[in-house]
C-alpha cells in the first residue's frame, strides 16, 4: 500500500488541512496538483512541495466552477501525466441559527461542500476510468457527516451528503478498480475553525474557553484537538489502499468524539 510515484490532485491544498495532506503525500513520493482558489498561496505551496523532490503544479480552481473545475482536472493530467487519487477537500463554514440563515449562505456552502465534491468526481473518474490503472476518491468529511451541532445546518446536511455520494462512487467505480471513502475528522484547530469559535461564543452568548471545551471538545476522550497530521495519515492510508476491499466507507477520526 503505497502512494509512491501517483498522482495526486488535492483540492484547498493551499493551506489547512489540504496542505497537510499534500506534504504527507509527497514525503511518500507522490506527485501533486495543488487546487486552490488562492493563486499566491497555491505557488508557494507547489514551492514547497517541489523541495520535497517530487513533482507538483499548480491549479487555479473554484470548485463551483464547472468549467474551472474540468480545465483544472485537465491540466494535472497534462502536467503530471496521470490523475490517480483525487482528495475532495475544499471547505467553508458559516455558523448562524436556522431561522437567521440566509439562503445565500446556505447555497454557498452546500456548493462548495457538495457541487464541488460532485464536479470534481465527475472530472476525475473520466481520466481514471480511461486510463484503466484504477483510483481513489477520497471526500473530506467531519464528525458532522455522523451527527449534528447546533448552528450548523448546510454544514451537516453537506457532510452528510458526501457519504452517500461516496457510496454512489464506490458502486459505480468499482469495475474500474476506482475507490470512494470519506474521512471524518473531529476539530481540527485550523483557521476555519479558529474562526468559529468567536462566532458560537457569540451566538451561545459563552465565553470562547467554554465554546472549546464545552462545545467542540466536550464529548472527546481527552479534550483533545484532532491534528492536520492524524487527518493527512489517513488520507494516505485511503489513498494507497489499493483493492475494493475498503471502498465506500467512512473513517472518524474524532479522539473518541463520535465512536461507531
Amino acid at each position: 500500500m503505497s502512494v509512491k510515484g501517483k498522482v495526486a490532485l488535492i483540492t484547498g491544498a493551499a493551506s489547512g488541512i489540504g496542505k497537510r495532506i499534500a506534504e504527507v503525500y509527497a514525503d511518500n513520493g507522490a506527485h501533486i496538483a495543488v487546487a486552490d482558489i488562492n493563486q499566491a498561496a497555491a505557488d508557494a505551496a507547489v514551492a514547497e512541495i517541489k523541495a520535497r523532490g517530487v513533482n507538483a503544479t499548480t491549479v487555479i480552481m473554484d470548485v463551483t466552477d464547472e468549467d474551472a473545475v474540468n480545465a483544472g482536472i485537465d491540466k494535472c493530467v497534462k502536467d503530471l501525466g496521470s490523475i490517480d487519487i483525487l482528495v475532495s477537500n475544499a471547505g467553508i463554514q458559516i455558523v448562524n441559527p436556522i431561522e437567521d440563515f440566509a439562503y445565500a449562505d446556505w447555497k454557498k456552502l452546500m456548493a462548495i461542500h457538495v457541487d464541488g465534491a460532485f464536479l470534481t468526481t465527475r472530472a476525475a473518474v473520466k481520466h481514471m476510468y480511461a486510463a484503466g490503472k484504477g483510483g481513489a476518491i477520497i471526500y473530506m468529511g467531519s464528525v458532522h457527516s455522523k451527527e449534528a451541532s447546533k448552528l450548523k445546518a448546510p454544514y451537516v446536511a453537506a457532510k452528510h451528503a458526501l457519504i452517500g455520494l461516496a457510496k454512489v462512487v464506490a458502486k459505480e467505480g468499482a469495475a474500474h478498480g476506482v475507490r470512494a471513502n470519506v474521512i471524518c475528522p473531529g476539530f481540527v484547530r485550523t483557521p476555519l475553525v479558529d474562526k468559529q469559535i468567536p462566532e458560537q461564543a457569540k451566538a451561545l452568548n459563552i465565553s470562547e474557553a467554554d465554546v472549546i471545551k464545552n462545545v467542540m471538545l466536550k464529548d472527546t476522550v481527552d479534550g483533545e484537538f484532532t491534528t492536520v497530521d492524524d487527518v493527512a495519515q489517513c488520507a494516505l492510508f485511503f489513498g494507497g489502499f489499493e483493492t475494493n476491499a475498503l471502498t465506500g466507507q467512512s473513517l472518524v477520526v474524532s479522539h473518541g468524539w463520535f465512536m461507531q
